[in-house]
């Protein structure tokens, strides 16, 4: 066996934390998917690679969130002292039912498709002061000029925080997408995120006194309320509710803009055929969260025993890792050419915004922010040259797949 064969063979076959994994997960996907589609890894859990399983396990009732159970299966006993996972412990995304549908509920009217259609004219507004602001230049950092800006208004304008708190969290560092990746935080990590978690924790209740003195129309505002109303949120619940709305309404989108620019600029040809069909850009964003998805994964633990599930046995309290980004290059659902970026590809349903109760709220404002992005930005300034669309500085986390940084000029 020569040197290289002997190699490969060595290297795990999920390791998400490596450079060359963080790099460009796909070409492990398919090892995964053709060798072990139900890979059980050196800590327990199960990795599903395949769409069939994926697919089945977000959507499937025997499957739910246990997240207290598992993070004492995965930490010990004393891990729900530590505020970060006492906060985590609160989020609706982490919830099961009947807690979650209580959560979710309070919620869900902020993200109606009538709501978020209505948003348009000011995402259109946001994306062509951004371009404003920057176009005289000749440079834009495409992450923290642009891709990260429009997200947090627009999360910001939901939730009715005031103008002048704003610059802080222009400028904050994007960090806190370790939390979620399957490898165990170090103690430092863990120290780390609870420092995060209480200058959130701190802003926040501030808001909330705001709020209660001068309500307005806004989630903040509704979920104040609802606290008050003692039986449908808890104050711990608010806190934490309102931290993950934050993270959540920008986080994701941030990458979805800058992993779709990243691709196009890979692709000149579809980037080409983008400029001169416009109208695409519904298509190339589906597409584009399809080809290199910004959540690559989603976790479920077995409620119950499960016989068989693509050909493994299941046990109760089970670990299954939805690897969605492998999923969606899945060749049995897109046979032709599935790790090729077309923006024309019919029958597009990526499983990036995950499945069943937890379905990604935001879903469809992240959609119309990255369709009104892209498509200004590629009107405003055609002649954008990306300084390096060959070796970009990706972030150093696996379940959140982003950029650090996009330097273009024109």
């Amino acid at each position: 066996m020569n040197e290289h064969a002997k190699a490969a063979q060595a290297e795990p076959l999920f390791n998400p934390l490596s450079p060359d994994f963080i790099r460009d997960p796909y070409p492990h996907y398919e090892r995964l998917r053709a060798t072990d589609p139900m890979h059980v890894t050196p800590f327990g859990a199960i990795v599903a690679s395949r769409h069939a399983e994926v697919s089945l396990v977000l959507r499937d009732k025997r499957f739910g969130k246990a997240f207290v159970d598992r993070s004492i299966r995965r930490y010990g006993p004393d891990i729900m002292a530590e505020p970060i996972f006492r906060s985590m412990s609160h989020w609706m995304l982490q919830q099961d039912p009947p807690d979650h549908t209580r959560l979710r509920g309070l919620v869900v009217k902020a993200f109606t498709a009538r709501r978020v259609e209505d948003m348009r004219p000011r995402i259109r507004e946001v994306v062509d002061q951004t371009l404003d602001a920057v176009i005289d230049r000749g440079r834009i950092d495409l992450i923290a000029d642009f891709a990260f800006r429009l997200p947090v208004t627009i999360i910001c304008d939901m939730l009715g925080i005031p103008e002048e708190h704003r610059e802080v969290f222009y400028t904050s560092s994007r960090t806190g997408g370790r939390i979620l990746d399957p490898v165990p935080l170090t103690p430092a990590e863990i120290a780390e995120a609870n420092a995060s978690n209480a200058i959130a924790k701190m802003y926040f209740e501030q808001l909330f006194e705001l709020r209660r003195r001068e309500p307005g129309d806004d989630l903040t505002t509704q979920l104040v309320q609802a606290e008050e109303d003692g039986s449908k949120l808890t104050n711990e619940e608010l806190t934490a509710n309102i931290i993950l709305l934050f993270g959540a309404g920008h986080e994701t989108t941030v990458n979805l803009i800058g992993n779709g620019l990243l691709a196009l600029h890979r692709n000149p040809d579809q980037l080409a055929r983008l400029k001169a069909r416009p109208d695409l850009i519904t298509n190339a964003v589906e597409e584009f969260l399809r080809y290199d998805s910004s959540v690559q994964m989603s976790g479920r633990v077995a409620l119950e025993d499960i016989e068989d599930l693509g050909g493994s046995r299941i046990a109760k309290g089970d670990n299954v890792l939805c690897l969605l980004g492998a999923a969606n290059r899945d060749p049995a659902v897109y046979p032709d050419r599935p790790d090729s970026l077309d923006i024309t590809r019919p029958n597009v349903r990526p499983l990036s915004f995950g499945g069943g109760i937890h379905h990604c709220l935001g879903a469809q404002l992240a959609r119309i922010e990255a369709e009104i992005a892209i498509s200004t930005l590629l009107k405003r300034l055609p002649g954008l040259r990306l300084d390096d669309a060959v070796n970009p500085q990706w972030r150093p986390t696996f379940v959140l797949r982003g950029l650090k940084r996009l330097p273009a000029s024109w």
